[in-house]
């Protein structure tokens, strides 16, 4: 079975344009392939209600609920908005990813 590859990965600092943090940015934190989904740091907060375990406090705690990949763009410091990539072709042979407005580099 082949993995799937998306526009983004784990530490890519990503801005919302869609749902209820539309405009809000933050860092993967990890890739759900088998959802189409990301975990952002700070963003799409629910609350849990926990069960105490061993010397570990029970009760309501927050937590980042995915957010589907589609609803994600990569974000660029440079431009200071959402953009969209393509692939450049380093001459040691390398690929990296760049915003297609600025051309400046997006790899972490």
């Amino acid at each position: 079975m082949q993995t799937k590859k998306y526009h983004v990965a784990k530490g890519d600092t990503v801005m919302v344009v869609a749902g209820k943090e539309k405009t809000k940015t933050g860092k993967i934190l990890q890739v759900l392939p088998k959802k189409d989904a990301v975990i952002v740091e700070g963003l799409n907060l629910v609350k849990r209600h926990v069960k105490a375990r061993g010397n570990e406090a029970g009760g309501i705690t927050q937590k980042e609920a995915a957010l589907h990949v589609s609803n994600v763009q990569l974000y660029c410091t440079k431009c200071v908005k959402p953009v969209r990539t393509r692939v450049k072709l380093l001459e040691n042979g390398e690929k990296q990813r760049v915003c297609v407005k600025c051309g400046s580099s997006l790899e972490n």
